[in-house]
């Protein structure tokens, strides 16, 4: 990877295994990778940074800009180690957040699991208050609630409050008084209406809810790395929808950062396999403790629905689709003597046995070593020797409860560990009505490449793209982030009740949106003439529970037109009679930022032997076949490398199955093809 304008960014993704770390530096791409602190995230960010900083005698305290997207939010909500937190509602209306929808996930299984609520039932308070959906106040806060409420506050020890009434998001008048007066209790306090000012109770409240839980650790995680003395101070997060804001910004965009590292995945993902020119994707990041996929038909997806550990978050955000499957996940065998992988992971520490710390479970990583398709001696560049006589004991181990030979227990560890990733693609392809033959997989993620072809041949892909440092391509695609801010205001109008004057009315609902980015960006040292902005509106048939977001230019008259058009080719049909509703506005403010840009390298010839470092043993399907070790950084544009192969790099190694070849393309992308 190679760009041509001299700026000096730094991207970095704290993970679950390694924190990684690229930088852009005068027309060059530098990268490193340390090993995460669980306990604390940010002591990593600032060993890793520090370190790249050091490497090429850059001082700490000179013009940096950092993008940091990390797992610091969704670790807090998946291991619930949240914030001690209350909420203030409406009385009667305590118990939304655990009552939920009433769905299941699964429709027929008597015995499911609903996920327990971020906030105990004695540490959720109504008060007496009503605001009407036309935005009237019915019923005043009396002044004596008020202070009996904050009186019962103080006495709970909290750490954050999460403030919730029905209807705020049209008139937030009653939300703010009950922050005004418990603002002297000098805690952090989130309102709907500032965190989603949108309609449906249960997912504002549990979008507002989950916001609180996580703001205090993510605030100490940040004043670790503002406090520090060798950690450069201007900094942004990472947001899911794919931009970035400044860190000061974090108390009312928190629960954005959920998905900051993943998201940075595609945006690099898609601007690699765009520059090589393939448009039509799917991203697989495989790392130490979940996979995540996502589709881009010609763009990068996104939606402003997610589930987290089963609870709903209902921001814009890139459409990935998560699972438990990674190098660090578990293989264990269960009760009925079936084998079973993740979505326990080893993580950090211990991690894989093969790492050689107190780890004493099998790992999806510690299968691939077994079977010779990681080389023990080259693992991050040489760097770190893997332990292989450990694994091949426990190996053994495991393989003795199954009744299976070693190989063929290590073979399906990884076959169980492929199945589930392969389901993953599916929701958000076959299941969405794509072919998947139409598109083409980018791997990348620490563990992507050794899995990355088994899953193409699987799914009927005929082409896998393997970037350059694959292992490092979040913090990469970090680097291309925008500073972006999204707006939203429910309105629940019905288009034939705009009367003539609709145009005026719609126009004004978007200009308090407006004034809001332009305050927010002003604050981002920014002014209008610098901003993107992009409109749209979700509207529905009347009557119906979900939207369509259709895309707006102001004084555009025919965006009814389009929703008819959207709903045809989404669900093949549409009712051009009926009533449509506009729900919700949209409004997205983009400040766009500089970034590397990748050049083309003139082509080799395709003979690759130059960069071949070692001949071994790998097994394919119980099968022992020699198998060629290339090193990543030796190849060339045009090399070419016929499978069975092995291609290893500081952070990734690929795998080239027996019916695979790989060619290096200009760009130095590995494309992987199917004979």
């Amino acid at each position: 990877m190679q760009n041509q304008k001299k700026i000096r960014k730094i991207g970095v993704d704290t993970g679950g295994t390694f924190t990684d770390i690229v930088m852009s530096l005068e027309g060059s791409l530098w990268t490193h990778k340390v090993l995460s602190t669980p306990k604390n995230p940010a002591h990593a960010v600032i060993k890793g940074v520090s370190e790249i900083l050091e490497q090429h005698k850059i001082d700490s305290h000179s013009d940096v800009e950092i993008v940091h997207g990390s797992t610091v939010a969704t670790n807090a909500l998946l291991e619930y180690r949240g914030a001690k937190i209350a909420l203030i509602t409406t009385k009667g209306f305590e118990d939304v957040i655990e009552i939920g929808r009433q769905t299941r996930p699964h429709l027929y299984d008597i015995n499911v699991q609903r996920p327990a609520p971020l906030i105990t039932a004695d540490r959720r308070f109504g008060i007496t208050e009503r605001t009407l959906h036309t935005g009237e106040i019915q019923t005043k806060i009396a002044a004596t609630e008020l202070e009996k409420l904050k009186t019962k506050l103080m006495g709970l020890a909290l750490d954050a409050i999460a403030i919730c009434f029905l209807f705020s998001y049209v008139n937030p008048k009653n939300e703010k008084i009950v922050a005004d007066h418990l603002s002297s209790l000098n805690i952090p306090i989130s309102c709907s209406h500032e965190i989603l000012p949108e309609y449906r109770e249960y997912s504002r409240f549990s979008t507002t809810v989950a916001n609180t839980y996580i703001r205090p650790t993510l605030e100490k995680h940040l004043s670790t790395l503002i406090e520090s003395d060798t950690f450069p101070q201007s900094f942004r997060l990472m947001l899911s929808n794919g931009g970035c804001i400044s860190a000061r910004s974090f108390e009312s965009a928190g629960i954005q950062t959920v998905l900051s590292g993943p998201a940075g995945g595609v945006v690099g993902a898609f601007q690699v396999a765009n520059t090589a020119g393939y448009d039509k994707i799917i991203t697989f990041d495989m790392g130490g403790t979940s996979t995540d996929v996502s589709l881009c038909d010609g763009g990068i997806s996104m939606t402003t629905e997610s589930t987290i550990s089963g609870l709903p978050i209902k921001i814009p955000l890139i459409d990935i689709h998560t699972v438990g499957a990674g190098g660090g996940s578990i293989a264990k065998v269960d009760s009925g003597g079936a084998l079973r992988v993740g979505p326990e992971s080893a993580g950090a520490v211990p991690g894989p046995i093969c790492y050689g710390n107190s780890g004493t479970e099998i790992t999806v990583t510690d299968a691939n070593l077994f079977l010779g398709r990681i080389s023990p001696s080259h693992f991050l560049g040489g760097r770190m020797s893997l332990a292989s006589d450990m694994t091949q004991q426990h190996i053994e181990q495991i393989a003795n409860q199954l009744g299976l030979s070693p190989f063929e227990t290590a073979d399906g560890i990884l076959k169980v560990a492929n199945a589930a990733m392969e389901r993953a693609i599916k929701v958000i392809s076959v299941e969405r009505g794509f072919d998947t033959r139409e598109f083409t997989l980018v791997s990348f993620g620490g563990a992507g490449g050794l899995h990355a072809a088994f899953l193409a041949e699987n799914l009927g892909i005929k082409n896998v793209l393997i970037p350059p440092n694959g292992g490092l391509l979040s913090a990469y695609g970090m680097l291309f982030a925008d500073v972006v801010k999204d707006y939203s205001q429910t309105v629940l109008w019905k288009t034939e009740d705009l009367g003539s004057n609709f145009l005026i009315q719609l126009n004004n609902g978007f200009d308090t949106l407006l004034n809001r980015a332009k305050d927010d960006m002003k604050s981002e040292g920014f002014d209008m003439s610098q901003l993107k902005i992009k409109r749209s509106l979700d509207m529905r048939y009347v009557g119906q529970s979900y939207e369509l977001n259709v895309p707006y230019e102001e004084r555009e008259t025919d965006f009814v037109v389009q929703f008819h058009d959207m709903h045809e080719k989404r669900f093949s049909y549409a009712r051009q009679d009926a009533s449509v509703e506009i729900v919700t506005l949209r409004l997205t403010a983009i400040r766009e930022t500089e970034k590397p840009t990748l050049t083309p390298e003139p082509l080799a010839s395709s003979e690759s032997l130059h960069a071949r470092i070692a001949e071994n043993t790998v097994i394919f399907e119980n099968e022992k076949h020699s198998t060629g070790f290339y090193k990543r950084e030796s190849l060339l544009p045009g090399n070419k490398i016929v499978g069975p192969a092995v291609v290893t790099e500081f952070s990734a190694t690929t795998i080239i199955p027996p019916n695979f070849d790989a060619v290096v393309d200009v760009y130095g992308n590995l494309i992987l093809s199917r004979r």
